[in-house]
Parts: C-alpha cells; structure tokens; sequence
C-alpha cells in the first residue's frame, strides 16, 4: 500500500480500538480483583486453621486435665 496517501481510521477501526481498550482495562481489574480475592482466602485459611489448633489444644488440656484428676 505505497501509493503515498496517508493512511485514515474509519469509524469500524475506531470502534474495534475502543472495545480493545476496554477489554484491556476490564481484564486487568478482572486480575487485580482476583489477586484481591487470593489475599482475603489466604488470610481466611490462616485464621481457619489457628481455630482448628485451639480447638484441638482445648480438647487436649481437657483431656490432660482429667487424667490429672484421675490418677492420685
């Protein structure tokens, strides 16, 4: 295409950019949302699993506990 005019955008080219751009920015929020979302699970499994550890400490000191009481 070297016959020397100047190349034009049409209003279909402008239209495709656009939505490319638009894509573009809801890609990139789709990603920082789901880093987002990975931080929060994180943190929720952290706080998860110290229940499950004082869980199972109560139990254990119970059980400690009773065996204290038990033998003289």
């Amino acid at each position: 295409m070297g016959d020397g005019y100047p190349p034009f955008e049409c209003a279909p080219g402008l239209r495709l950019a656009a939505h490319e751009r638009v894509a573009e920015i809801q890609h990139a929020h789709l990603c920082r949302r789901l880093d987002q979302i990975e931080e929060m699970m994180e943190r929720l499994e952290k706080r998860l699993w110290l229940t499950v550890y004082g869980v199972v400490a109560v139990i254990l000191a119970q059980a400690f506990q009773s065996l204290l009481v038990v033998t003289p």
